[in-house]
């Protein structure tokens, strides 16, 4: 049987442990009557900005918001348009990482730099570029191409 390898030890950033700190707290917010999974989050933009969110479920199941997308449209309606470091929090191990509806989300305000931090109650586990997990993103560019591809195809 092989041995796995240790870890290396996670290096955190201050700003993104004070992050955790306060998507820790506001995962303790989290209304979830129904799966009772409390998620936190926070976003830091350019400037060091950061904007928080919890999940909020709905009876309809398909109404709720996720912490992830909750944050960024905190940030949207604060005017905040590029985010560098997405940091999420829940109670479960390993810590869960964005749904793929929040990923695409944080994806149209984002580039090759932004980061993921998945973290528990206890402090940050894991960092991944947002890449990683969603790598062929549906974005602007996927847009242009399309309507270029139309507007050749009209020509014909």
């Amino acid at each position: 049987m092989k041995r796995k390898k240790p870890k290396a030890e996670l290096e955190v950033p201050e700003k993104i442990v004070k992050a955790w700190k306060v998507a820790r707290e506001v995962r303790k917010r989290a209304y979830a009557p129904y799966s009772a999974y409390q998620v936190g989050a926070a976003l830091i933009d350019e400037k060091g900005t950061v904007l928080t969110g919890c999940n909020v479920e709905n009876a309809s199941y398909g109404a709720t918001i996720c912490a992830e997308r909750n944050a960024m449209l905190h940030a949207v309606a604060e005017g905040i348009r590029k985010i560098r470091h997405v940091v999420v929090v829940t109670d479960s191990e390993p810590p869960a990482p964005p749904c793929a509806l929040c990923l695409q989300v944080l994806c149209e305000f984002s580039d090759e730099k932004t980061r993921v931090w998945l973290g528990d109650l206890d402090g940050v586990k894991e960092c991944l570029e947002l890449s990683e997990l969603l790598p062929r993103h549906f974005g602007p560019g996927s847009l242009a191409r399309g309507l270029r591809a139309r507007a050749t195809r009209l020509k014909r």
